[in-house]
């Protein structure tokens, strides 16, 4: 029977955190429906966008407070708030309102904020549900400066004390201007992995956990939580005997740590001689400098949406050309995979107006918009032949289940290397082109595709939620979503398979790679390179030098022979237990990294 003071979520930001919770209520003002004469509606429209100016201007603050903190990347989230505050068709609109009701400015946008909202929340859109908090704090900040009133503290508290804070949503402006020392978790009723506070509290190092449905209904301020932002748990007034497993387990943590720190230069060599290859994967360009000194052996997913995200246009041919080049020459005669535009979902740019979908993750998005829009995918392709000039490049597919996408882009590639070398531009005249491995589709057709493709690599967080059906943001199906259900364990092992027969190598980007137990299973099913983010390199590459071969293969024979997750985990842990201290992938272990964590008062 679970414990009743579990309250599970979404784990966003890894880490354990524990200290009393603070509730912050982040109300919208009451705001009077207040008419106007005729004459003063000139006035209201201008105050209108006076005060849009001013938000805007906060905003601006805001995100060059975060490029301090977080890093650049990081700051273009509030791009696309100051895109949304001054957007003209919004602002034409609440005028509207203005001028044919005779309404003042705060009552007009009241209105017209609501209604985008109601239209963002029923849409069925999870892009736009995760934005919802975005346009909250603007709406927010909006009346208060029409009402004439000072943005306020949100809470007070007492010097030294080091809090969790709860609260039903929170917004990156919020988020980045959390004190570290005193804040050192977070919990959101709404939220998951892809909500921008979720990235903001990653990059910040604030263990979060959001997504937690009807948290604020089960937690009081001043309770004590313990709060685990990998798994998503929060537990409700541990006891004294939890706060001392949950200590031991840091305690256990913090020796690991020392291990991983001698990882860090070891070579991913397995007790039986068998060499594995462990790459980085990257992000953001801040990315580039850890994979580096965490001895990365290149680059197995090298994500280009932040090229797009929150702007109002889409990078140049040179722009892109330039950043190949400079992740590359980061990794000398290593290989670097750059994946085409993972466009769709939340990562259209600003000025690219793609028509709203019921279910964006199962529709228009990867490989499907970059071939139906080939002036977004042509220059994409020319910037990668020119930087794989004397480097190391390979191209990657995302979301692909047609031999003809492969095809196609192929083809198209062709044409523009053909188009480079009549210009007389330097340029390689193709790269190795490989499938993203993502979908049952794929995986069933995985013997077809190698046929037309260079190399494959899982994506296991996709191959996960297409297989099981299940939205890996959805708090209520979180004990569902599993890299050990029986489903994909075997399509891992077909995918291999069919590499194998066709002599193409095959690795793994997702974050099974990161997660110890499915690291075991993925050697042991016959994956021999995996990429993982710069800060789980050390723990893959312990995890690696501790575990035979001939064990990781006994481990995953008995996975595949589980009809159950939880069998197959069991059948993992049992196999590894003499190798590893399995203690360590227990809730609250929180790896690859602690970080933030308060310290109890007796």
């Amino acid at each position: 029977m679970p414990d009743r003071r579990l309250v599970q979520g979404i784990g966003v930001s890894p880490g354990v955190a524990f200290g009393p919770a603070v509730i912050v209520r982040l109300d919208v003002p009451d705001v009077p429906n207040r008419a106007i004469p005729v004459e003063a509606i000139e006035d209201e429209v201008g105050r209108l966008h006076a005060t849009a100016g001013a938000v805007a201007r906060t905003l601006e603050s805001l995100r060059d407070r975060v490029r301090e903190r977080a890093g650049r990347e990081e700051s273009h989230i509030f791009d696309a708030q100051i895109l949304m505050v001054q957007d003209a068709e919004f602002l034409s609109g609440v005028e509207q309102l203005i001028r044919q009701n005779q309404l003042s400015a705060e009552t007009a946008y009241e209105f017209k904020a609501l209604e985008v909202r109601n239209i963002w929340v029923g849409s069925g859109n999870a892009v736009l549900r995760d934005r919802v908090a975005d346009l909250s704090a603007i709406h927010n900040r909006m009346l208060q400066r029409l009402l004439g009133r000072e943005e306020e503290a949100l809470w007070s508290m007492p010097e030294g004390d080091q809090v969790v804070i709860v609260a039903h949503e929170l917004s990156p402006g919020l988020t980045v201007q959390l004190d570290r020392d005193h804040v050192v978790g977070l919990v959101s009723e709404e939220g998951t992995r892809t909500s921008h506070a979720a990235i903001l509290a990653h990059s910040l190092g604030i263990p979060a956990v959001m997504g937690a449905v009807g948290a604020l209904g089960r937690i009081e301020s001043g309770m004590l939580l313990l709060l685990d932002g990998q798994s998503g748990s929060i537990l409700l007034d541990p006891t004294r005997a939890e706060i001392e497993r949950a200590r031991a387990q840091l305690s256990r943590r913090q020796k690991l740590d020392l291990e991983l720190e001698a990882a860090v230069t070891q070579a991913a060599i397995t007790p039986d001689g068998i060499n594995l290859t462990v790459m980085g994967n990257i992000d953001l360009p801040d990315e580039i400098i850890p994979a580096v000194r965490y001895d990365a052996q290149g680059v197995g997913l090298l994500r280009t949406e932040f090229l797009v995200v929150g702007r109002a246009t889409l990078p140049t041919e040179d722009e892109q050309a330039d950043y190949f080049r400079r992740v590359s020459d980061a990794f000398p005669d290593l290989p670097v995979v750059i994946r085409s535009f993972d466009l769709g979902g939340d990562k259209f740019p600003a000025a690219f107006r793609a028509v709203p979908e019921a279910n964006p993750f199962l529709g228009w998005r990867s490989i499907r918009v970059c071939l139906d829009h080939p002036e977004i995918f042509r220059p994409q392709l020319r910037a990668i032949l020119r930087a794989a000039a004397d480097r190391q490049i390979q191209l990657m597919l995302p979301l692909v289940t047609q031999i003809e996408e492969v095809i196609a882009t192929r083809e198209m590639m062709l044409e523009e290397a053909l188009h480079l070398a009549q210009a007389g531009i330097r340029a390689a005249a193709s790269v190795p082109v490989g499938v993203m491995i993502e979908t049952p589709a794929a995986a069933l057709l995985a013997d077809e595709l190698a046929k037309h493709s260079a190399f494959f690599s899982v994506g296991s967080n996709d191959l996960v939620q297409y297989t099981l059906a299940v939205d890996r943001g959805n708090a209520r199906l979180a004990d569902r979503f599993s890299a050990h259900h029986p489903a994909v364990v075997r399509l891992l092992r077909t995918i291999v398979d069919a590499g194998r027969r066709a002599g193409i190598g095959v690795s793994i980007c997702g974050e099974m790679a990161s997660d110890p137990l499915s690291v075991v299973l993925l050697m042991g099913l016959g994956y021999r390179t995996l990429s993982v983010g710069p800060p789980a390199i050390p723990l893959v590459k312990w995890i690696i030098r501790a575990v035979p071969v001939s064990v990781a293969t006994r481990a995953a024979e008995a996975a595949l022979a589980a009809d159950r997750s939880r069998d197959v985990t069991r059948a993992l842990r049992e196999v590894v237990k003499d190798h590893l201290d399995v203690r360590l992938f227990d809730s609250l272990a929180a790896l690859p990294r602690l970080t933030g964590t308060a310290t109890f008062r007796e």
